[in-house]
């Protein structure tokens, strides 16, 4: 599990370019940011007393409860509330404020997302491909839902239909670019067909998909460096190497680092480059990003 969870990780990098090196969900995005800022208030403050900490985030999320007693539609409140129930692990009261925040907001697609991989996370599989397929009913090009749809049926051991939606979401690729999809890259949509092939144990595949995204992205080092950690697992080090100097060179400034570390991890062993995968260094999005996705506060 941790080793699928590992590429679908680096998949999340080379294919939509949400936020760099940052994972999949963006429930567990919320959540890593909240505990992100708990972090940083017990480094600052060593004193702090993790019961005391605990109490008042029951009492904010109160607070917000108490706010949406008296006005339901407040957006704040409801944003604050599951920030709150996201810090406190209260996972599964999540839900009831991220649906009214999609009623609310039926133009906002990321709010959907969010509750998709919210249900998904909790196991409510039907529910969470329900969700997606909604909003790719209403924006057939959005990246975030088809990545979500994509991992889920992949999770269900469905590469099938995963590899089926995505050739089928390229062969609309033409309209979707014409249309003006928000977000829509095809690029993207061939580098996540490629990591569906990969999870599929069918590399050959991935790398053809890889090569043609190379020659018609020349300037994209994503395909590059997904190439590149293919062939590394694969034991192709001497290639992998070139492939991760290549993606260096052609890398924005923020990622060089990252990348540098991959290809010092390929030359260990195995062990340890799965595992020095799963916490990677956060960067900057990447100038490639699409619309940001609404966070909590």
């Amino acid at each position: 599990m941790t080793a699928n969870r590992n590429r679908w990780l680096v998949g999340t990098v080379l294919t939509l370019a949400l936020a760099a090196f940052l994972s999949l969900s963006l429930l567990p995005i919320l959540g890593s940011n909240g505990n992100r800022r708990a972090s940083s208030t017990a480094d600052a403050n060593p004193a702090a007393d993790p019961v005391a900490m605990q109490a008042d985030l029951e009492a904010q999320a109160r607070g917000y409860e108490l706010v949406l007693e008296r006005e339901p539609d407040n957006q704040t409140a409801l944003q604050g509330l599951i920030d709150a129930r996201i810090q406190l692990g209260d996972i599964d009261g999540v839900v009831a404020p991220l649906e009214k925040l999609v009623a609310l907001n039926p133009d906002v697609p990321d709010y959907a997302v969010l509750l998709g991989q919210t249900r998904q996370q909790m196991g409510d599989l039907e529910g969470a491909a329900q969700t997606y397929r909604q909003v790719l009913d209403q924006q057939p090009g959005n990246m975030n839902a088809l990545q979500g749809l994509t991992v889920l049926l992949v999770e269900q051991g469905r590469p099938q239909a995963a590899i089926g939606l995505l050739q089928d979401t390229l062969k609309t690729a033409d309209q979707l670019q014409t249309d003006g999809a928000a977000g829509f890259d095809p690029t993207s949509v061939k580098l996540l067909l490629a990591q569906v092939h990969v999870e599929n144990n069918s590399p050959a595949q991935a790398i053809a998909l890889y090569d043609e995204t190379i020659a018609a992205a020349p300037e994209d080092f994503r395909p590059v460096l997904a190439k590149a950690l293919v062939l590394r697992d694969q034991g192709d080090t001497e290639t992998s190497q070139a492939l991760f100097a290549q993606a260096t060179t052609l890398a924005p400034a923020q990622f060089k680092d990252q990348i540098g570390q991959m290809a010092v991890q390929s030359q260990a062993t195995p062990e340890a480059s799965g595992s020095d995968i799963v916490e990677p260094a956060p960067a900057q999005p990447m100038p490639t990003e699409p619309a940001p996705t609404p966070s909590a506060p």
